[in-house]
This record gives C-alpha cells, structure tokens and sequence, in this order.
C-alpha cells in the first residue's frame, strides 16, 4: 500500500508526458493530472483517419441543480499536429485533420468540494473507436465514476478503476457522434482547494436563485426591517398613546370666568389631534366658538337656526376658522350647511404644523413606497429577462411595501401634539364630570359658553349641557338672540353637528358616483342629542 501511494505521488510530481499515441484510428488516448493548485492539466492524442476531419465542441457552462450552471475555464491550449483549437466564453472547439494530433489544455473549475469531474469526450462530429485515459491526483482517489452514452445517460463507461499503482484509469468503446463520457474522482477532504464556480441558470427560473449578492442585501433588507420597527414602536410609543390625564391637565377656569384651553388649542383641533383627521363635529364646534366669540350672532326663525356676522373676521382668525366663518354667513341657515360642503381639512393641518403639533406631510413616506413598489416590480422584470439576480427586485419592491406599511404606522403627531391630546382628553375628562354649582353665577354664563364648543368636538355634548340645565337658575345664552338655556344651546349644537356631518356624506355619495370633488373622511364622535326646534 505504502509502495502504490508512493509511486502515485511520483507520477502526480512529475509534470505530463508525452501521452501514448493511439494504435486505432478514430480513438484517442488521455492523460490528466490534477495540480495542487486544483487545476487539472490535460494532454489527447487524437488517431483521425485519411480524408476525415473531426470536430469537438465542449460546453464550458453545464446545467447544474437547483436552477444553477456551472462555468468551467480552458486555457493554455497548445495543439500539435494539423487543425485548429479555439477557446471562447461558452464553448472550447477543436478541428483535426488526417493524422494523428497532441492537443494540451489546462481546466479551472473542475473541483467542486473534493469531486474533480471532467468531460473526457463529447460533442465529437464523428464516432470514437475507443478512449482510454488515466487520471493522477496528490493523492489516492477514494471513489471514481464514469458515465458514456448519450448527454443526461446514467450508463456506466466500459471500465473505471484505481490501479495497484493509485492511477485512475477509464477507457471506453464505440462512442457515437455527440455522445459523451463524464468521470468523477473523489479525492480525500482536503486534497485540492475547490475553485468550482456555480451561478444561476440563464433561465427565469435562474434568475430568482438565491446568490451570494442577493443573501447579503435579503440580510440588510431584514436589519433595515428590524430597525425600522424599532423606530416605529419608539415613535408610537412616545407619540401615538395619550396616557391618562392628571389633575393638572384640567380645564383652567380663572376667577373671572375666562375658559382656558390647553396650549391656545381651539375646539376645530380636536379631530386632528385626537383622531388624526378632522369631522363634521370640528366644523360644528368651530361654527359654536366664533359664536361665542361674538363673530357670529345666532337667531332662531320659521323653524330653523339663522346665522349672521357679528362682527368682521380679523388677525385673532386662523386660516380655517375664517373658511367656516365664510360658509355660515353666506348660507345664513344651519339647514342650508346640509347642501354645502365645507372643507378646511388642508387649513387646519397646516396651522397644526405652524404650532408644532403635527409632522408637514405625514403621508408623504407611503406616496414614495408606492413609488418604489412600482420600481421594484419593474426591476425584478427586467432583471429577470437580462443579467440575473431578480430577487434583488423583489427586496426593493418589499422596501417600498415596508414604507408604506411604515408611514401608516408613524404617528402624525409630534410630541408637542401629543401633549395637547392628552390635555384634550383631561378637559373631556371634566366636561364629563362638570359640577356648575361650584361656580359663582356669572361664571357659569360664561363658562357655560366657553366650554360649548370644546363638549361638541369632545364627545361630552349631553353631560356639559345636562349639567348646566339641572341649576336651579341655567345661565343664559348671550350670543343668541332672545333668552335661550343650555337645552336649547345643546340642540343648536346638536343640529350644526348634524348638517355638517350631512354634508360629508352626500359629498362622499358625490365622489363615490364620480362627480368631482375631495374625498375626505370624517371620524366617529358620541352620540349627540338630537335637535330640537328652536325656541
């Protein structure tokens, strides 16, 4: 044993021979020897008989598993005798003349893990007679293989063995033209380093096949997602939930009555802060607080509630209370709101961000993910019918889905606006649980008043007013003309709420049917009283 390994590390240290010249025409005999360097170094001896020629094409890319192919390199090609020898990208070809031709080669990529596999023969013009060829490795084979036969065949060859010598031997009879014979040697771990190069088929099915390049950016995809969820969770942690409000929180009512609201925020900035977009019961109670700021002078007539200036918009006006202000004195009637649709959601949004309450554009991160989707999808398509690696198509489209999801998910509200919705939510907290009685009799008038607007786009319409109307003496109304109580004032701002909220649903009948004209959503409020006829 010791004496047939030495004797093949000899034959695998000494460089290749002149290899035998074959005794019958049409055959060839074949030498290989795998280098250290897993090279495999090749020498043929071809027999063509007289007045024949023979042409050999060997494909350098094979079909491998899984949708892959695997790229062999011939280089250093040296022919002796007559014909020509030509190496290009995908395809090593031979043409031999009459006589008998030594054609030298060196292989790279032919090991793949410790199995050298190599094409002895194929894609021959012509028959081979026979083949007979030896393979020297560093060191003993542990395992040979040798298919013949027609491409994609399982026969086995004529005969493949280890020698007492530890040469690898093969030989083979009869090849017809365009058939092939494969051999596989393993070799022991470690013999060779592998340099076998594997990359997707040119196929659609190929260029999704998972790569090194696209493993690495499906990693970073996964760390951007990770990360991005955190950001989200802090952000909507810290922003989006409104804890409970304290004692501190609660509406500010000063000796003299005056009604302070948290931060300046006025009754239209509820929705928006609370609910993220602004509704029907916003415009009601910003239409109740220029009432009670005497913009607005409310009179009641044949059967409905009448709207008249008071006194002119000024600079104390924001932009969207003065596009309300203009709404209800031109139409003059609270019924006449049904049929007008009033949209400030834009005005309100921006002097939100001028406080510092709300982000620019909140959704401005979804409309640049939808666009990315759209890139993705285009990516993908063209990657897949030109170089490959169409996954990474797939990976951007799904960062513009995860934008989009993200952007949906941010909160709109910055911490500052979160402040106030908290505050919001500890004035509903009193306006719930108003006790009038504590207060002196001018300031439930005006208190009364004041807190209106706020009990309207709050959800506490019934308990504010009930409050009030339970008193021995309700304070009375002074922004409406003749002696009205609190009932009355909660049924005027029952029947604002409703005309307003009217009003966006036969808008959205209008956008639904196809008549032009904004779509914007109004959010859910409790359930108010319903309106009673003016007295």
């Amino acid at each position: 044993m010791l004496a047939a390994a030495a004797l093949a590390l000899f034959l695998t240290a000494a460089p290749l021979e002149q290899p035998p010249l074959p005794t019958l025409p049409q055959s060839a005999e074949i030498q290989l020897k795998l280098e250290r360097d897993g090279s495999l170094s090749v020498a043929e001896a071809i027999s063509v008989p007289n007045g024949v020629t023979m042409d050999r094409r060997v494909a350098l890319r094979v079909a491998a598993p899984h949708h892959r192919d695997r790229l062999y390199q011939v280089r250093d090609v040296v022919l002796e005798g007559s014909g020509t020898a030509n190496v290009a990208e995908d395809a090593f070809t031979v043409h031999l003349t009459s006589g008998t031709s030594i054609l030298r080669y060196t292989v790279d990529g032919a090991v793949a893990g410790d199995r050298v596999t190599w094409e002895l023969a194929g894609g021959w013009s012509t028959e081979l007679k026979f083949l007979r060829a030896s393979f020297a490795a560093p060191k003993i084979p542990v395992a040979v293989d040798c298919l013949a036969g027609p491409p994609d065949s399982d026969f086995p060859c004529g005969a493949a063995q280890i020698d007492h010598a530890g040469l690898t031997r093969f030989s083979q009879q009869n090849l017809a033209a365009g058939q092939r014979m494969t051999t596989t040697v393993e070799l022991p771990v470690g013999t060779v380093p592998a340099n076998a190069v594997v990359v997707p088929a040119e196929t659609i099915a190929g260029a999704f096949v998972l790569t090194a390049p696209v493993g690495w950016a499906w990693a970073g995809f996964g760390a951007l997602l990770l990360l991005t969820a955190a950001l989200v969770w802090r952000a909507r942690h810290f922003h989006v939930k409104v804890r409970p409000p304290g004692a501190h929180f609660h509406v500010k009512v000063t000796e003299g009555g005056e009604f302070a609201s948290p931060e300046g925020g006025l009754p239209g900035h509820a929705g928006l802060l609370l609910h993220g977009r602004p509704g029907p019961a916003d415009l009601a109670a910003t239409v109740l607080d220029l009432a009670v700021r005497n913009y607005l002078w409310v009179s009641a007539g044949d059967g409905d509630w009448r709207l008249t200036r008071r006194n002119p918009p000024d600079e104390h006006l924001t932009a969207f209370e003065r596009a309300v202000f203009a709404a209800a004195e031109d139409t003059g009637a609270v019924a006449e709101l049904r049929r007008r649709h009033v949209d400030v959601d834009d005005a309100l949004h921006a002097d939100a961000v001028r406080r510092g309450w709300v982000v620019r554009e909140p959704r401005r991160l979804g409309r640049a993910g939808i666009r990315v989707v759209f890139y993705g999808l285009f990516l993908t398509v063209l990657l897949a019918l030109t170089v490959g690696y169409a996954q990474l198509g797939v990976i951007l489209a799904l960062a513009g889905v995860a934008a989009v999801v993200t952007s949906a998910a941010l909160p709109a509200r910055r911490r500052a606006g979160t402040d106030v919705a908290r505050r919001l939510r500890g004035v509903a907290a009193q306006l719930a649980s108003a006790k009038p009685e504590d207060l002196t009799k001018p300031q439930r008038e005006l208190v009364f008043s004041r807190g209106l607007p706020y009990a309207s786009a709050l959800g506490e319409l019934a308990p504010w007013v009930a409050a009030f109307a339970a008193l021995p003496h309700p304070p009375r109304v002074y922004w409406h003309a003749g002696e009205i109580g609190p009932d009355q004032a909660g049924s005027f701002a029952a029947a604002l709420a409703g005309a307003f909220a009217g009003a966006r649903r036969a808008h959205l009948v209008d956008v639904a049917g196809g008549k032009p004209g904004e779509n914007p959503v109004s959010h859910s409020r409790g359930r108010t009283p319903e309106p009673a006829p003016p007295s």
